[in-house]
C-alpha cells in the first residue's frame, strides 16, 4: 500500500485545481535517471496543468555522512569531493526556487554524462550554479546547512513511507485522498505515463501546445534535437532544419558532443 504523504498541505491552491501530485525519485549519479529528463519534459509542456509534479532525491548511497558539511562553518576542512555533493547541491540550488533545482538536476547531468565532468567534485558544482547565474554565496552557505540535511532526510523518509527502492521511479495519487498512490519503476515509452494520467483523471486529457522555442529555452536551458522534435511533434530533421535557420541569425547556440547535439539560446 503507497499511502499519500503527510506534509502536503491539502489546501494548496495547486493541489485543489490539478487533480494529480507526481512525485518523481531520481538519483543524480543514475544514467536512467538522466535518460528520463526528456519524458519528463515532454509531459510538463503538454500536461502540467493536470499535475502538481515534485521532484524527490532517492540516493543510491546507503548513508550520507554529512558531519563535515553540517558542523564545519568553513568548507576548506571539508573533504573536496564526496559522492553525496550531488545530492546536497540540488538541495542547495532547490533553496533558490523549485525551478533553480530543476534546472540544476539537468545541468548536473548534462555535465556528468556529456562532459564527462566529475559532479561530486565540490569546484565542479559551484560552476553549475554560476553557469546558472545562482547567487553563489546563498549557493555555498546553503551547501554547508543543517537545512540540507533535513531537506534531505524528508526526501529519505518520503522514499521509505512510499516503499521506492530504486529510481527512477514515478508515483501518482489522484484528487481522492483516500486512494492508494500508483508505483512506476523504471524507464516506459512516453504514452505509457499520458495513460496512466488519463485513466487516474478518469477521462480524456488534451494536450497544451507547446510554446515558442524561446520559452522553451527559457525554461530548460538546453534541449537536444531530439527532445525539440519530440515536444513539437516534428521529425529530427525538420527540427535541424528550423535550428539550424535560428543559428545563422544568431538566435541560438550549438553545443555538439561526441553523439549528442544542445541547443541553447543565445546570450548577449
Amino acid at each position: 500500500m503507497i499511502s499519500r504523504p503527510m506534509m502536503e498541505n491539502p489546501l494548496n491552491p495547486s493541489l485543489l485545481t490539478r487533480p494529480i501530485e507526481l512525485y518523481v525519485f531520481i538519483d543524480p549519479t543514475c544514467s536512467e535517471c538522466w535518460g528520463l529528463q526528456p519524458i519528463l519534459r515532454k509531459l510538463q509542456v503538454a500536461y502540467e496543468k493536470y499535475f502538481t509534479l515534485r521532484i524527490i532525491l532517492r540516493t543510491s548511497l546507503p548513508t550520507m555522512n554529512l558531519t563535515c558539511t553540517i558542523n564545519d562553518s568553513s568548507y576548506e576542512s571539508c573533504e573536496k569531493s564526496h559522492p553525496s555533493f550531488p545530492s546536497i547541491a540540488i538541495k542547495a540550488a532547490e533553496f533558490q526556487g523549485k525551478r533553480a533545482g530543476q534546472r540544476f538536476i539537468s545541468k548536473l547531468f548534462e555535465y556528468s554524462y556529456l562532459k564527462s565532468r566529475n559532479v561530486t567534485s565540490f569546484s565542479v558544482l559551484v560552476e553549475i550554479a554560476e553557469l546558472l547565474h545562482l547567487d553563489v554565496n546563498e549557493f555555498i552557505r546553503d551547501f554547508t546547512s543543517k537545512n540540507v540535511h533535513r531537506s534531505l532526510q524528508i526526501d529519505f523518509f518520503m522514499a521509505q513511507e512510499m516503499e521506492v527502492e530504486h529510481a527512477p521511479t514515478f508515483v501518482f495519487f489522484n484528487s481522492n485522498i483516500e486512494d492508494e498512490g500508483l508505483k512506476v519503476s523504471g524507464i516506459y515509452e512516453y504514452e505509457i505515463y499520458v495513460q496512466i494520467l488519463e485513466e487516474l483523471i478518469g477521462q480524456t486529457i488534451i494536450p497544451d501546445c507547446p510554446p515558442p522555442l524561446e520559452t522553451l529555452f527559457s525554461r530548460f536551458d538546453t534541449l537536444t534535437t531530439k527532445e525539440i522534435a519530440s515536444i513539437y511533434d516534428i521529425t529530427e530533421k525538420s527540427a535541424e532544419r528550423e535550428l539550424k535557420k535560428r543559428l545563422l541569425q544568431q538566435h541560438v547556440q550549438r553545443i555538439a558532443f561526441n553523439e549528442t547535439t544542445l541547443w541553447r539560446q543565445k546570450c548577449y
